[in-house]
């Protein structure tokens, strides 16, 4: 194998030869396809709608674009190693794949656990706000006045019905979605600066840099970060993609780079549309989306308003139904290895979709959300807060150790040493797992005030304890795995696809090598 190794290994043994594994459909979707994954998971008009508000009134203020400005930096740094390492391995597993490459198989089976446990929860998290979204707007138009759980319950038999089939169907649908949903507020954003603005006219204090640091800056921060929670998830799709070395790579950056500038400008116009006191006052006061709804309805037209209710209803649909993708993926990469349960890794024998551990993730998500219907909790303030919350410190985690993974995969291991490089592979993913720390601690000293009324839960103190549980829990579950069967150790985080086939990975070379048990 390569220089790297995980602690406790002595003897040498041969590499073991990968397991027969059901594949996913490949060349199901390309770049495009792969993009709009990314960017639904993201959510533009549901994270704008969701954190701008908080971030305006009782965050930085004015200065919320330049915060977004400053995460697309901090993100863009990230993606530097994080493409590096796409062009090398191509898993479903994504992070779980990358952190055991780059810092072995124990932190990567804990890391692995971590996003699924993200993923699972992120999903339900999100039914939470459609059934919100959907319940507020339909008795507001139509006066039918339903319980939530109808919408909710009927988000999830929908996502598990489209998810049966290949990834393709489900990427189109996504991308009729999303541009309908950035058409809205592109067209508000469009509006507002043809328009010279609204009372202040147009301004440049939203995006003055300084202005991010201004008022709880630390707060207005952790939700520009939070804004981008899913755009890593194009590695998931490599193994579906066509020409998945450079699809992936680019997906990434486009994703992270054009959401960024996106949020950057979309802010900045529902702020100077707005006015700046102004919007300040709106996104405190009782009906915070009139931060957007107001320069819409100014600039565009009132129907735009109309329309803008339903498309929060589909944006958030397209958000839930890409992260339950997410999560059934990482269950069939884990599952396929043989841990849970290798039913998990069974694939569709005509659509090639991970249809069982996607069957698995919409029993659970519906359990999540029959849990919190029956102890009578409401859709937003705790299915959708509480769950945002747990899945973001446990993903967020996951994202700073890949920083350090791909330091340790190209450096430490001394793997493919014609793309190590000092910036690409060594400092940028420095610079961005220190950032990434900074953004974990910032979600630790807000979580009081991101969890608003929902703070004083049971949920809410458990959080932290959850997700340390999971971590130790995979540790657990590694160690015992190397000292019971040395074989399927080996194999933990290891099977990628290369060259149309499965491998398990453990060198510099495009080939198999011996690895050190």
């Amino acid at each position: 194998m390569s220089g790297h190794s995980d602690a406790g290994r002595t003897p040498e043994v041969e590499s073991p030869a990968p397991p027969r594994v059901q594949r996913l459909k490949a060349n199901s979707v390309g770049l495009v396809g792969v993009v709009f994954m990314a960017i639904a998971t993201a959510a533009p008009i549901t994270a704008m709608t969701g954190n701008l508000p908080i971030a305006v009134g009782f965050g930085n203020g004015i200065g919320a674009p330049a915060g977004y400005l400053i995460a697309t930096l901090v993100l863009g740094v990230f993606s530097i190693g994080y493409v590096a390492m796409a062009k090398h391995i191509t898993s479903a597993g994504a992070f779980y794949g990358y952190i055991s490459h780059g810092l072995g198989r124990v932190v990567g089976m804990a890391s692995g656990l971590l996003a699924v446990l993200a993923y699972v929860v992120f999903e339900a998290s999100v039914v939470g706000i459609f059934a919100y979204f959907a319940d507020t707007t339909v008795d507001a138009q139509f006066g039918v006045d339903l319980n939530w759980a109808v919408y909710g319950l009927g988000m999830l038999a929908v996502t598990a019905v489209l998810s049966w089939f290949d990834i393709h169907l489900t990427s189109r649908l996504l991308g009729v979605l999303l541009v309908a949903e950035v058409t809205v507020l592109a067209a508000m954003a469009v509006a507002v600066l043809v328009r010279g603005g609204g009372p202040d006219g147009l301004s440049a204090e939203p995006i003055n840099p300084a202005n991010a640091f201004e008022g709880a800056a630390g707060l207005g921060l952790f939700f520009a970060f939070l804004s981008w929670v899913g755009f890593e998830s194009t590695a998931m799709y490599g193994e579906e993609s066509r020409d998945p070395k450079k699809v992936i790579p680019r997906a990434t950056l486009i994703s992270v780079i054009g959401v960024g500038l996106f949020y950057v400008f979309v802010s900045w116009m529902a702020i100077d549309g707005s006015g700046l006191e102004r919007s300040k006052e709106i996104a405190r006061g009782s009906a915070p989306l009139d931060v957007f709804f107001g320069p819409t309805g100014d600039f565009v037209g009132g129907w735009a308003v109309d329309w803008f209710q339903w498309l929060l209803i589909t944006g958030s649909f397209a958000c839930g139904m890409a992260f339950h993708q997410c999560a059934a993926r990482y269950l069939y990469a884990i599952g396929r290895e043989g841990f849970i349960s290798r039913r998990l890794g069974n694939t569709h024998p005509a659509h090639g979709s991970p249809y069982f551990a996607s069957f698995v993730q919409s029993i659970i998500a519906t359990g999540i959300v029959l849990l919190f219907l029956i102890t009578d909790q409401d859709p937003y303030i705790h299915l959708y807060t509480l769950l945002a919350i747990l899945g973001t410190m446990a993903i967020l985690i996951v994202q700073t150790l890949c920083s350090f993974a791909v330091i340790g995969y190209f450096h430490v291991g001394g793997n493919h040493p014609r793309t190590a490089h000092w910036f690409r592979t060594f400092l940028a993913p420095l610079l961005g797992g220190v950032a990434m720390i900074a953004v974990v601690v910032l979600l630790l000293r807000n979580m009081e005030t991101a969890a608003g009324a929902a703070a004083d839960s049971l949920l809410f103190t458990l959080t932290p304890y959850i997700v340390g549980g999971v971590f130790v829990g995979g540790i657990a579950l590694a160690l015992y795995t190397r000292a019971r069967s040395p074989e399927r150790y080996e194999l933990m985080g290891r099977i990628i696809l290369e060259d149309a086939g499965e491998r398990v990975d453990d060198g510099p070379a495009d080939a198999r090598m011996s690895v050190r048990s």
